[in-house]
């Protein structure tokens, strides 16, 4: 009955590790991997600050992890259970560290911070750092002028960019030589270190996380594998694009380095102001000065448009600031079909320098303009209304 007792005492208290992980003794390496991702992403400590219950299942999985994802360790549990993977029982997971040669894990982790950092873990397919390096977007500014941005056009426009080296073909050495692997980090472009709990892994710091070292530097762009240089582009400006808008050239942008992608141009669309015309959305505003005259007995007036001159008919009585709509004379709508309109304000002149005969002439029209100025006549009633 002691024996029994004592035995009990020395147990284990860890629970299984097919439990933790939820997954079962005929799981796959990807099954067993895809469970623990999925509990390492919910309790870790990165994203928990300060929890310890959550610090402590992510450590209680990753033990089970290191386990059921090494053959030999799987074997030694399977048939003795914690004991055959205690530390007596052959290394597995002892003090939140990881076995060195142990690599299944620091996959899964570099994953794992790959999502925390936005997705970027930098990683290709068999566990080496990617060599290219994406090259930078760049922007410029272009003035287009109004007419261009209601019916598009296509303009050049010049930029200095980082090119690929048409000597070494981006590769960075000199003709007949080629990049050495680096004898730092074996071409992976980071190195890995053990850091308590974690393993940590960062850009290699001779080669800077290509990969290659350049032995014999291309003379052209000192082993850059790009250089500067100045390209005239063609851009199409489509019709009705508005101030402050941008347009994405695909791959324009700088060169990348090592076989990486290019950046891509942004042009910021800034549009010269017009001497008659303004925009309101797809909508161009005018205004347009007619004569007393005009506006009393009506006429017919030619308005400018973005199309050309138009006529348009002035009703008479018309007062200033009225606004008249010419449908289907605004800017084309920018990835849509049709036009906005032309809205035109109405300015009745009032004229200046008059001759004598002009003078004579309004002092006639206001002794008997009393009648014919409803406006006037009812604003100046409500006035006398107000003070009586």
């Amino acid at each position: 009955m002691l024996k029994t007792t004592i035995g009990y005492q020395f147990m284990s208290t860890k629970r299984d590790y097919y439990e933790v992980l939820g997954v079962t003794k005929t799981s796959s390496k990807d099954e067993i991997k895809k469970a623990y991702r999925k509990l390492a992403m919910q309790f870790h400590p990165d994203k928990n600050p300060g929890n310890a219950e959550a610090e402590a299942k992510f450590k209680e999985a990753s033990e089970a992890a290191e386990v059921l994802l090494d053959d030999q360790k799987k074997a030694r549990y399977d048939q003795f259970g914690h004991a055959g993977v205690d530390g007596s029982g052959g290394g597995g997971f002892q003090g939140g560290g990881f076995n060195g040669d142990f690599q299944d894990l620091g996959d899964i982790f570099g994953d794992i911070f790959g999502d925390f950092l936005g997705g970027q873990g930098g990683r290709r397919r068999g566990g080496r750092r990617s060599q290219g390096r994406p090259g930078d977007d760049l922007q410029m500014t272009l003035d287009v002028d109004f007419t261009e941005a209601a019916f598009g056009a296509e303009k050049t426009i010049s930029i200095t960019k980082n090119v690929t080296c048409d000597t070494c073909n981006g590769s960075g050495a000199k003709a007949g030589s080629t990049p050495q692997t680096c004898d730092y980090c074996h071409g992976h472009g980071e190195v890995r270190r053990q850091q308590g709990f974690f393993t940590v892994s960062s850009s290699c710091p001779k080669c800077h996380g290509t990969g290659q070292m350049i032995k014999d530097p291309c003379g052209t762009c000192n082993g850059q594998g790009r250089k500067r240089k100045s390209v005239d582009l063609l851009v199409k400006i489509p019709a009705g694009i508005d101030e402050g808008q941008r347009l994405k050239l695909s791959g324009e942008g700088d060169a990348g380095a090592n076989g990486g992608p290019n950046g891509d141009l942004y042009v910021m669309i800034r549009i010269k102001k017009h001497d008659i015309f303004e925009r309101d959305g797809f909508d161009v505003l005018c205004t347009v000065p007619i004569s007393f005259s005009q506006a009393a007995l009506g006429d017919d007036i030619e308005v400018p448009t973005l199309q050309g001159k138009v006529q348009m008919k002035i009703p008479a009585g018309t007062q200033s600031g009225i606004k008249m709509r010419l449908k289907g004379k605004g800017m084309n709508r920018l990835g849509s079909y049709g036009q906005g309109d032309q809205i035109v304000t109405i300015h009745v002149e009032t004229p200046t320098k008059l001759s004598s005969e002009q003078k004579d002439l309004f002092k006639q029209l206001q002794d008997i303009d009393s009648n014919s100025n409803p406006m006037s006549r009812g604003f100046f009633d409500k006035v006398k209304d107000l003070f009586q």
